[in-house]
């Protein structure tokens, strides 16, 4: 494991139902998506919040993702967020789901769902700076500024997408090994672009 990725440990319970992960072609609208959302967190927390950005692969522009807009809100402390932000979150119409804490007790995670039931928004909230925070950010630049990787990336997930999975825990898990990997080239790319 990689600090501020973290990969769920896989449930042996072979009972549950499968499911089908689908991967969208790139949209346009994202941006937009996430600039509405993010205007509407920033009226309801604003004031706790240090930073606030679009992650993820709907956040790359020329990737095809699972139409999700994944918010990372960067806060000074947990500790302060706990006892701030996550009630005004949840006025928004997310989930608060706690449970997600035992693995990854660095980050606070939220989702939204639509009036059909079907998932909006993601929500991981994180100290700014940290390792989550820094990791993510990486990712997601490097993607954006090499489309070799970028298209690498996703003809990985259309791959893994053919598959059925438990959750999309599972499916998450099985991209590990490709994002590991991007994360020590993007490590260079930083290097090599800043310093």
């Amino acid at each position: 494991m990689i600090s501020g990725f973290v990969f769920t440990s896989q449930s042996q319970n072979k009972l549950k139902t499968q499911m089908k992960i689908v991967i969208a072609p790139y949209n346009p609208n994202w941006p937009t998506l996430y600039e509405q959302e993010r205007s509407r967190l920033m009226e309801a927390v604003g004031v706790w919040i240090s930073s606030i950005q679009h992650i993820g692969s709907t956040s790359v522009r020329g990737l095809g993702a699972k139409p999700i807009i994944d918010i990372m809100i960067g806060v000074r402390t947990l500790a302060e967020a706990d006892t701030e932000c996550i009630q005004p979150i949840t006025s928004l119409g997310y989930e608060y789901v706690k449970e997600f804490e035992m693995e990854t007790p660095q980050r606070r995670y939220f989702r939204k769902s639509n009036s059909d039931g079907i998932r909006t928004h993601h929500i991981h909230l994180v100290e700014i700076n940290s390792d989550w925070w820094a990791n993510h950010l990486l990712f997601r630049d490097y993607l954006r500024a090499s489309p070799h990787e970028r298209d690498a990336y996703e003809r990985h997930k259309r791959g893994l997408a053919e598959r059925e999975w438990e959750s999309g825990n599972h499916y998450a898990d099985a991209k590990s090994g490709f994002i590991l990997g991007v994360l020590e080239e993007a490590r260079a790319w930083k290097q090599s672009v800043c310093c």
